[in-house]
């Protein structure tokens, strides 16, 4: 890792080299004026502050080791003894660097620097960073993990430095932002809210019910759904992820700069057809809800590409009942997800998936019910917001790219109340959601260092 600080601290010294941002990496002209500007106006610790990525590393690997699995994957799903031990050790690291803890109503852990608050006007709405340590089942050691950890990393260079900033700094963990219960629920509670009611309705993917998990987990149902953020209680937003795609790596690209969120919707495809024998009932008089899975299986991957060229469609949950192996599938459940970039494309992709489905029930002579939630919008990310963090990336000498993300993030809730950003780093193979997700330490600390460079940014503005 002493590589990849010298090598930051190389990079320090190109400050001065303005000649070199126009040219080198494919991002929009229009930039070059806006880069130089935040580097001539910022450079009160943008880029003397550096983050320890050693101790980064040291975090990562630690908090990989809550929730394993004995296969190697990672099993935090929100609220669970697993996710609660590791919501515990983030809250124990944060103290014993001397940060203050807070833990709002839904479970978001929100972190600040009394040294540096007390050197910042912190009458002004603070800059927020963070992410979440819930994983999906059987995920990997970096998704989430990698922008929490991070922005706790430069909150600590913040108060370890005793910056002074224009503006407080608050690093934070996002409840529940797999879905376990709800998707990304800590963020929409905060921006949106929930009710009491919904809470109480929500179920976990084992059954169980949110209230008593939530509450065996210390949490107050009726706190949780009072958690909303008041009117301008965030100044602007920056989370880093890693990109959970190809692109990035495929292209030798260091630094992702997010464009915008895909607009995403989906949810149950319900065929009914009638449980028979498995070896009296000949194949013409069958209503087999099977055969008609495997037929919305194969029918509805192809509908994304004739809809657009990043747009994408996966049934990822499929049961069949009564499950008998020599019963005839009475009732076939599938789930479906589908994500587009674009806003007028959304609704096309959703007709085009329905039609299909009533096409295919109507051939095998299947009833059918589908229960769709509604679709979520392409969410852009900040103009400016963007712009500073491609100033910190030209000041680094890095390359960079942009990239639209084809996930679901918080950072799409929290842009509905304050501008916001994301930073993406490669992903290896671009796997991620599986044991084999990981991300080459030099990326984890090139993300980190921008970061907190464009924290600082922001902070300064």
């Amino acid at each position: 890792m002493e590589s990849t600080r010298h090598r930051f601290m190389w990079r320090c010294q190109r400050i001065n080299d303005f000649s070199a941002l126009d040219d080198r990496d494919p991002i929009p002209q229009r930039r070059s004026w806006w880069c130089r500007n935040i580097l001539l106006t910022s450079t009160r610790g943008l880029l003397m502050t550096l983050i320890d990525s050693r101790r980064l590393t040291e975090d990562l690997v630690r908090l990989g080791e809550i929730g394993r699995r004995v296969a190697g994957g990672l099993d935090r799903s929100s609220f669970s003894p697993a996710d609660t031990a590791a919501r515990q050790w983030y809250i124990d690291r944060c103290t014993r660097s001397g940060l203050d803890v807070q833990v709002d109503g839904i479970g978001n852990i929100i972190v600040g620097s009394p040294i540096a608050d007390a050197l910042t006007d912190t009458d002004r709405p603070p800059v927020w960073s963070g992410s979440h340590i819930d994983t999906v089942p059987n995920g990997g050691a970096f998704d989430g993990a990698l922008g929490t950890l991070a922005a706790l990393e430069c909150l600590r260079r913040i108060h370890e430095e005793k910056l002074v900033l224009d503006r407080p700094v608050r690093c934070v963990v996002y409840a529940d932002e797999e879905g376990n219960y709800a998707h990304l629920l800590g963020s929409r509670a905060i921006t949106g809210g929930v009710t009491r009611s919904e809470l109480e309705s929500l179920t976990g993917r084992d059954g169980d019910r949110f209230v008593d998990t939530f509450t065996a987990a210390g949490g107050d149902v009726e706190r949780a759904a009072d958690s909303v953020l008041p009117e301008g209680a965030i100044d602007s937003s920056v989370e880093l992820h890693i990109e959970q795609g190809p692109v990035l790596e495929a292209q030798g690209i260091d630094i992702g700069l997010v464009t915008g969120i895909v607009g995403l919707g989906g949810g149950t495809i319900t065929l009914r057809g009638q449980a028979d024998h498995a070896g009296t009932t000949p194949m013409s008089t069958r209503k087999d809800a099977g055969v008609g899975a495997g037929a919305v299986l194969l029918a509805l991957p192809g509908i994304a590409p004739m809809v657009s060229d990043r747009a994408v469609v996966t049934c990822g949950i499929v049961r069949l009942l009564p499950g008998g192996s020599n019963v005839v599938p009475e009732t076939a459940h599938i789930s479906v997800d589908f994500r587009e970039p674009t806003a007028e494309l959304v609704g096309v992709l959703e007709s085009a998936i329905i039609a299909e489905v009533e096409s295919i029930a109507a051939e095998h002579g299947l009833d059918l019910e589908m229960e769709f939630e509604p679709t979520v919008p392409p969410v852009p990310m900040d103009e400016e917001v963007r712009d500073i963090i491609c100033a910190a990336v030209e000041a680094r000498g890095l390359t960079q790219m942009s990239i639209p993300s084809g996930a679901g993030h918080d950072s799409q809730n929290i842009s509905t109340v304050a501008p916001t950003g994301m930073i993406f780093v490669p992903s290896i193979g671009g796997r991620s959601h599986c044991p084999e997700e990981e991300t080459r330490w030099d990326d984890v600390g090139n993300g980190a260092q921008i970061l907190l460079d464009t924290i600082i940014g922001l902070a300064n503005r």
